[in-house]
């Protein structure tokens, strides 16, 4: 359980210095693509390195998923949580340090927060967003995690589905999708960052959810008959 957890904190860290850094040192430069491009290649490679130690969720919304799926023991599931949210506070502090030594943040939200606004109908539109984003992303990790696949496969459909997801996402809300990845950069953030948490935790995990309930009508039902 120790490399388990290991692997999942080093990969949430990972994700995010490495892709909400790609948007604060590059969003400028790399747009919106750029951005979402950096996430899907940074959770592709996660999936490779460490899949096969913790089956790299490096996101509470997979690991819901995983539980309500009978996929993965409850307690197990909530330390994964738990070094995930450590990962990513991790991650983000090392981008706030950077920042603060005169890199610039050319996100504009703070340390790549997420944020909502006007340009997705206010937090009701932001919540169905994301809800709707992260359903659509847990759904294949599900699909692809059972059927089999190689794992090359599985590792390309997981990281373009979340590259797909940020495409829709980037422009309006900077895409969560996983609750760990927003509280990093919330903490270092300020004031309006952590008031709009509540949207990037709740909705991701209520995704989850309801990817798992999608997942069970949809999967093979040999694959149902083993879980």
């Amino acid at each position: 359980m120790k490399r388990k957890l290991a692997a999942e904190f080093i990969g949430t860290f990972a994700l995010v210095f490495l892709a909400v850094g790609a948007a604060v040192t590059g969003l400028r430069d790399l747009g919106g693509v750029g951005v979402a491009l950096g996430f899907g290649l940074v959770l592709t490679f996660l999936v490779f390195a460490i899949g096969s130690v913790s089956g790299a969720h490096v996101n509470p919304a997979v690991t819901l998923a995983m539980m309500l799926g009978r996929k993965m023991p409850v307690s197990d599931g909530l330390s994964y949580m738990g070094v995930q949210v450590l990962g990513a506070i991790g991650g983000a502090f090392l981008l706030w340090v950077l920042v603060q030594e005169g890199v610039e943040d050319q996100t504009g939200a703070g340390i790549g927060a997420n944020a909502y606004g006007p340009a997705t109908g206010g937090a009701l539109g932001a919540f169905i967003l994301e809800t709707t984003l992260t359903a659509l992303f847990v759904f294949v990790v599900l699909m692809v995690t059972e059927k089999g696949i190689p794992p090359v496969g599985t590792g390309l459909a997981i990281g373009a589905a979340l590259t797909a997801a940020h495409l829709v996402g980037v422009p309006l809300t900077g895409t969560s999708v996983n609750p760990a990845r927003s509280i990093g950069p919330a903490l270092f953030s300020g004031t309006e960052a952590l008031q709009q948490l509540w949207l990037f935790i709740l909705a991701p995990l209520l995704g989850g959810a309801i990817a798992v309930g999608v997942w069970k009508v949809a999967r093979d039902d040999k694959a149902g008959a083993k879980a």
